[in-house]
């Protein structure tokens, strides 16, 4: 399932019709230029879709753009990382 998320400097969500946050990945920030990817959340009935990992795509998408770096606490955040080599450019040292 393909999501139309909302972004927002320092998350990226989808909510339903009637506003309620569905998914969401947030990452505030930790430092100038450096995000904390802290928090992770894909509702129950949604699971299993691969939402959370198109979160982390597109959340990787808009810190390259930004120039942004990112240091990952959120446990699935750092697994996604970790499997996705490919993203290391955006992690902070």
């Amino acid at each position: 399932m393909l999501m139309l998320f909302q972004k927002e400097a320092h998350r990226i969500f989808y909510a339903d019709a009637h506003g309620n946050t569905l998914a969401e990945i947030t990452f505030p920030e930790l430092r100038p230029g450096v995000v904390q990817l802290n928090h992770t959340f894909v509702d129950e009935a949604l699971r299993g879709q691969g939402i959370a990992s198109q979160l982390m795509q597109q959340t990787v998408a808009l810190l390259r753009s930004d120039g942004r770096k990112a240091v990952a606490v959120c446990s699935y955040a750092k697994a996604w990382l970790q499997n996705h080599p490919e993203a290391h450019d955006i992690c902070a040292q």
